[in-house]
C-alpha cells in the first residue's frame, strides 16, 4: 500500500469512521519494512479499550483528522496484537483479511514471493528495529 499521509504528523490526531463517527485518538503509526512506507495506525478506541489497526491507504486526512473508509464495528473487531510490538507477516496478512484489501506484492523482484518468509512487515514509525 502507498499512502500519501506523513506518519510524523499522525500521533495524536482523531481517527473517524466512514459516517464520520469518532474511532478514537492515533496512538502509533506502522512503516512497510520493505517500502518504508507508513502502512498501519494503531487507533486507541476508548479510555480503557484497546488499540484497534487500522489501514493507511485508502485511509484521507481530512482537516486535522483522519478518516477511515471502514465502519466503526469492523474497525473495532480487527484483531488485537497489541501496540509497540513488530507486526509479523501473518498479522499483517490477518489484517488484509479482515479489511479485505489487496495483496499485491511487487513484480520486479521474482525472489520475493509471499509466503517466502523473506519480508519484515509493520515497523514502527521512529523506531530504529
Amino acid at each position: 500500500m502507498q499512502t500519501d499521509i506523513d506518519p510524523r504528523s499522525l500521533i495524536g490526531r482523531k481517527a473517524f469512521d466512514r459516517n464520520g463517527t469518532k474511532i478514537g485518538t492515533i496512538d502509533e503509526v506502522y512503516l512497510d519494512d520493505a517500502t518504508g512506507e507508513p502502512e498501519w495506525a494503531a487507533v486507541r478506541t476508548g479510555l480503557f479499550s484497546r488499540d484497534a489497526f487500522v489501514p493507511l491507504e485508502p485511509s484521507k486526512m481530512v482537516g486535522e483528522g483522519l478518516h477511515i473508509p471502514y465502519d466503526r464495528k469492523l474497525i473495532k473487531d480487527a484483531p488485537d496484537f497489541g501496540v509497540g510490538r513488530h507486526l509479523s507477516p501473518e498479522q499483517e496478512l490477518q489484517l488484509y483479511h479482515h479489511y479485505r484489501l489487496d495483496i499485491s506484492f511487487p513484480t520486479s523482484d521474482p525472489v520475493s514471493s509471499p509466503g517466502s518468509g523473506d519480508k519484515n512487515f509493520g515497523k514502527i514509525a521512529g523506531s530504529d528495529d
